[in-house]
């Protein structure tokens, strides 16, 4: 069922080229769901975190669009609209977005998981630029944090806002979606997960991360920053930095200073 709910009945200013429109890839008979907004020259591709999906960039794709990328949000095996697996992977992962965005865009954005799945693709995916937002680079499979997950299936909108004060009620609304569609399977696979190959930064790379990031310690944001990356902190953000502040988030990326994105940062992203 296509996705055709404008974000201006949301009370954010749009235009009309920044409409999600989906497509669906097919690879070895598994579906792999991406949500597209705009139609610029410039192809931006967006990967979402664990037990989230492709409406997770409901602000960023459409601030994207106006800024002239095409932006492609890929939904992850196993999460929104893609097939789940029988055996999850990070390499399966990888392949399912490889086979699912066009080689060499101009931006690449992974948050969580997905900046764990972006670091393994980049040298094969070759973005202009990639973006790392609070990223997984290293995946724990322990007994608590794979409950806490599996536990998620089961939340409310009360147990969001408990979990995440910040979130507005349309990015809370779309969690739960997620939720509902989310194969907590991935978990049974989590151990199998190789940490990033982050020894170097190959191409541009920043790392946008929490306040404080509970994944990046500074310790180690430290060491990638000698090692080639540009590392940024959004003040008094949580794991899921474009959702506490979205509009921190757009100013964080690079070239944010242009006068188009600029504007489109400084929309009052909230929600109910």
């Amino acid at each position: 069922m296509a996705f055709l709910v404008c974000e201006a009945a949301l009370g954010i200013r749009m235009i009309a080229k920044a409409v999600p429109r989906l497509r669906h890839s097919y690879l070895a008979h598994m579906a792999v769901h991406v949500r597209k907004w705009g139609a610029g020259p410039d192809v931006a591709v967006l990967i979402h975190g664990l037990g989230n999906s492709s409406e997770s960039w409901w602000q960023v794709g459409p601030a994207l669009a106006e800024r002239g990328y095409r932006v492609l949000a890929v939904d992850l095996p196993g999460h929104g609209g893609s097939s789940p697996l029988d055996e999850y992977s990070i390499g399966a992962l990888v392949d399912a977005v490889l086979g699912a965005v066009p080689h060499r865009p101009a931006l690449a954005i992974g948050h969580s998981l997905g900046g764990l799945v972006l670091a393994h693709a980049v040298d094969r995916l070759e973005p202009a630029l990639a973006v790392y937002e609070d990223p997984a680079f290293t995946i724990s499979a322990d007994p608590e944090v794979v409950q806490f997950f599996r536990g998620q299936k089961q939340w409310t909108d009360e147990d969001v806002a408990r979990h995440h004060p910040r979130w507005s009620a349309e990015s809370r609304r779309r969690k739960l979606a997620a939720l509902r569609d989310w194969d907590p399977g991935i978990l049974d696979g989590l151990g199998g997960f190789d940490a990033a190959p982050v020894d170097t930064a190959t191409i541009p790379s920043v790392l946008v991360l929490a306040d404080p990031s509970a994944l990046v310690p500074q310790a180690r944001a430290d060491e990638l920053r000698k090692r080639g990356f540009e590392v940024t902190t959004v003040a008094d953000t949580g794991h899921v930095v474009h959702f506490d502040d979205p509009a921190g988030f757009l100013a964080a990326l690079p070239g944010a200073d242009t006068d188009v994105f600029a504007a489109r940062a400084a929309v009052d992203f909230s929600i109910g």
